[in-house]
């Protein structure tokens, strides 16, 4: 039975099954009747690198280029009219041969000549894209796309993506105004503008938008997607930078909710702070999902932030049950939430991956000999608390990480900053993953790392 998944929901592909190499993206949709016959809908695939771009133009697979990757990507051929049952156009992947230098390959719909014909997903009902096994025809994974697509033009149905030696899946589901051209835009193709003269469906390299070339010197226009899509881009550019691209990890937030926290978390600086970390996590983490501990006297293990759940969540899952949750807002005390961390990702969700935490205080640290034990402790784990100090409290132990002796390895990281709100991502992301990499490297040196 096929494993049925939500927007942003992924799971593994071949992992479980490591013989299967070659699948098959089915794609589907319906047309309303009401929209009228004359509506062309168009599949295609872009083969992307780590930074989320096309190496060049011959990466974007569609049925004017139906072949890509070394031949392993292959567009089986255009439907000019989505008419019958079943899939209405197919892309063939093997998965063995799909270049190294391939991180992600991204499954797109668009509709031709939208703009001209004034028409958008709106006016399409039944959208899907599959993943099956064309040895027997097994379907393994569904994706139904939501029907909330108004005005778009284009989509980025799903994703297949490497987690090292395995592929997953990617349920996106995210719409783009501005057809093939936006698309091509935000993978690195530049293109002419869909107003110029437009060639026929007939004409050579023609899908929605002229013919397109690899940038040069000038950047691509921004697009206007969601806030977590931006700020994933910006991590993966810190990410290509720091050298992490290809590195998975478990990633978490610790949130202190002591009393002097307060005025940041109702003026909205902590949600800033959620969802700037999980962007981290849809890059880093080998789910996608940000775990979270909110900690005061006592601590709480959080639900889970993802890209469907984040906006609003501080408000939703902790303001909002102040009463149910208990004594927040009360004196800080770390010891607890560190020690509950440490035990969840040593003891009860053992992972072959390492741990990445930031860790928000606005300071208040008295408890130094404690925090200094469990961090002498958990040296030996594959675990890296990266600390960030949000007020102009006292910080203790923390502001001493950089000499505190009696560790296996160095652990941890802490910087100070007067007000995260006016710190630039590509400064937060810069300085959130400066140390990451070098811990990475003398972990795996002292053999707790693979």
């Amino acid at each position: 039975m096929a494993i049925k998944l939500v927007k942003g929901q992924k799971v593994d592909v071949n992992k479980n099954n490591p013989g299967l190499h070659k699948i098959v993206i089915g794609l589907g949709w319906d047309v309303n009747k009401a929209a009228g016959v004359d509506f062309d809908i168009d599949a295609a695939a872009f083969l992307l690198a780590s930074s989320g771009k096309v190496h060049n133009e011959n990466d974007f697979i569609f049925y004017n280029n139906p072949s890509g990757g070394n031949h392993s990507v292959i567009h089986c051929g255009d439907n000019r009219t989505g008419e019958g049952d079943g899939d209405d156009e197919q892309i063939k992947i093997d998965l063995r041969a799909v270049p190294a230098n391939i991180d992600r390959i991204a499954f797109t719909i668009t509709i031709h000549e939208a703009e001209t014909r004034r028409q958008n997903f709106g006016l399409v009902q039944n959208a899907y894209v599959r993943v099956f096994n064309p040895e027997n025809n097994e379907e393994l994974i569904r994706y139904n796309l939501s029907k909330d697509f108004s005005v778009e033009t284009a989509i980025v149905a799903a994703e297949l993506y490497r987690n090292q030696d395995y592929w997953k899946f990617n349920a996106i589901g995210s719409g783009f105004k501005g057809g093939l051209g936006a698309l091509c835009r935000n993978f690195g193709i530049e293109v002419e503008d869909e107003d110029s003269e437009t060639p026929t469906h007939e004409t050579p390299n023609a899908a929605n938008v002229p013919t397109a070339k690899t940038p040069a010197s000038s950047p691509s226009p921004q697009i206007p997607l969601t806030k977590i899509d931006l700020l994933k881009k910006k991590v993966d550019i810190t990410l290509e930078k720091k050298k992490l691209s290809g590195i998975v990890a478990k990633v978490a937030l610790i949130l202190d909710i002591s009393g002097s926290m307060t005025s940041l978390y109702k003026k909205g600086t902590v949600q800033n702070v959620v969802e700037r970390t999980a962007a981290v996590a849809s890059r880093l983490d080998d789910d996608g999902v940000l775990d979270i501990w909110i900690y005061s006297q006592d601590f709480w293990r959080m639900p889970a932030v993802t890209e469907n759940n984040y906006l609003g969540y501080v408000k939703r899952e902790i303001l909002d049950k102040k009463k149910s949750l208990g004594k927040i807002f009360s004196i800080n005390n770390e010891p607890p939430v560190m020690e509950d961390v440490v035990k969840k990702y040593t003891k009860q969700e053992k992972s072959p991956f390492p741990v990445y935490l930031v860790f928000i205080t606005d300071g208040g640290i008295y408890k130094d000999r404690e925090i200094k034990k469990i961090l002498i402790s958990a040296s030996k784990e594959p675990i890296f608390w990266q600390f960030v100090g949000i007020g102009k409290a006292n910080y203790g132990i923390l502001s001493e990480l950089d000499t505190m002796g009696g560790r296996y390895v160095d652990n941890a990281n802490f910087f100070a900053l007067d007000d995260i709100d006016k710190i630039s991502d590509d400064e937060i992301y810069d300085r959130l993953l400066n140390e990451f990499p070098m811990w990475i490297r003398d972990a795996k040196a002292k053999g707790i790392l693979k």
